[in-house]
């Protein structure tokens, strides 16, 4: 059912009665709240709620687990994300981005079939530990948050290939990131940095690095290793 940019307010009534859906689109309608009936749509595997201007998620939603394709959630005013949402534990794709959302579920890790997350542009200073248990995440989008210090735990991540953290207040990354194996792409622009870990030139699979107004020189010693190895290393 697509109902995408409807100018509807509210989500009629006999929407929660077709209990065979399995694609909702609700974007641009302009909602402020959802009915906890929203529980009954158990068959659907993709849900777009993108572009409107929900202030909370029910608690309901953790009842849809067959959502397994898209879970659009951006551009919204939520300052938090339900607990049940972390039932989801089969999920590949989740936008959260554009919330002021002060902090990701302390359980998020549980979400394992997590193969995109995005939350970018909101009010994150950092992350819960157990995200280093999704362990089929690919891409992270941090970009544009407050984000001071990351968990050493993202270093389990042995399937991510890109993560983007520009634009937030980072000094400095865990050692404990070093083990990520296919790690391609790393955005760390506008970020205050200190210095360089030595662990970033021994990063097997790093294609580019971006260090665009974050301070760091070309000189130092990863910086050369790096682009020694071929990787693009912008400054």
């Amino acid at each position: 059912m697509n109902l995408w940019n409807r100018g509807l307010g509210t989500v009629p009534e006999e929407v929660w009665d077709r209990t065979g859906l399995c694609v909702l689109i609700l974007a641009g309608n302009g909602l402020t709240g959802l009915s906890p009936r929203i529980a009954g749509l158990r068959r659907l595997h993709t849900l777009d709620l993108g572009h409107n201007a929900l202030t909370a998620v029910p608690e309901e939603i953790g009842e849809l687990t067959g959502l397994t394709r898209f879970l659009y959630l951006h551009d919204n005013r939520l300052t938090a994300l339900p607990r049940s949402l972390t039932r989801l534990t089969a999920l590949r794709y989740l936008n959260a981005g554009e919330n002021p959302l002060t902090a990701l579920p302390p359980d998020l890790g549980a979400m394992t079939g997590l193969v995109e997350l995005r939350a970018q542009h909101g009010a994150l200073t950092t992350l819960p530990e157990s995200a280093g248990e999704l362990r089929n995440l690919r891409e992270l989008w941090l970009r544009g948050n407050r984000i001071t210090e990351l968990p050493g735990t993202l270093g389990a991540l042995a399937e991510l290939r890109e993560l983007d953290l520009r634009e937030n207040r980072l000094t400095g990354l865990p050692d404990g990131m070093a083990g990520l194996p296919l790690l391609r792409r790393l955005d760390l622009r506008a970020n205050p940095l200190r210095r360089l870990p030595e662990w970033l030139a021994g990063l097997p699979s790093l294609e580019k690095l971006d260090l665009r107004w974050t301070g760091v020189g070309e000189d130092g010693p990863v910086v050369r290793e790096l682009a020694r190895r071929g990787c693009a290393v912008l400054l």
